[in-house]
């Protein structure tokens, strides 16, 4: 019995990193890789769901089953935290009036557009930041280096038109 309850967690793990991570790919607009990865996962949904169906009278079935779903999905949004698909709009505003942070920026080889604000307290340097999310960490703490007490904002952008970026970013 150990054996089918190792196997059944295992499954569960495995199909529900998939799922996790096709729903991902999907919301990222990776269609034909998340069409494969759902061949797989449904293969192996069945599989899991079948085995556990035939031993439903076994308490720790269902159990594993369950515990082997919620670890699933750990791993997959680690797993897609480690590849960390897609870009994000760093928004940061700044007391430093002079071009110091967005040039330094610019020199890391950030794509940097900036222009003044208005703010409650007077102006304020407002910039606008594109990055891969895998550079997303690094961005923010060389934007902290630079300005501590920065006002940062990041959100994921769904659709890029214009720009140099937009030579680079594959479709």
């Amino acid at each position: 019995m150990f054996k089918i309850l190792l196997f059944i967690f295992l499954i569960q793990i495995v199909y529900v990193s998939a799922y996790t991570l096709r729903m991902i790919l999907t919301l990222k607009g990776q269609k034909y890789i998340a069409a494969l990865i759902s061949m797989g996962e449904i293969v192996i949904y069945v599989l899991g769901l079948n085995l556990v169906l035939q031993y439903l009278k076994q308490p720790s079935a269902l159990l594993v089953y369950a515990v082997g779903y919620g670890l699933g999905v750990l791993l997959g949004a680690w797993i897609e935290e480690k590849i960390a698909l897609g870009y994000v709009t760093v928004k940061v505003i700044c007391n430093q009036m002079g071009g110091n942070v967005a040039n330094a920026l610019r020199d890391k080889g950030y794509g940097v557009t900036a222009w003044v604000g208005s703010g409650r307290d007077g102006d304020r340097l407002v910039m606008e930041i594109l990055a891969k999310r895998k550079n997303q960490k690094l961005l923010y703490q060389t934007i902290l280096e630079l300005d501590p007490k920065a006002f940062v904002i990041t959100v994921e952008p769904k659709q890029f038109h214009g720009g140099f970026w937009t030579r680079s970013i594959k479709k």
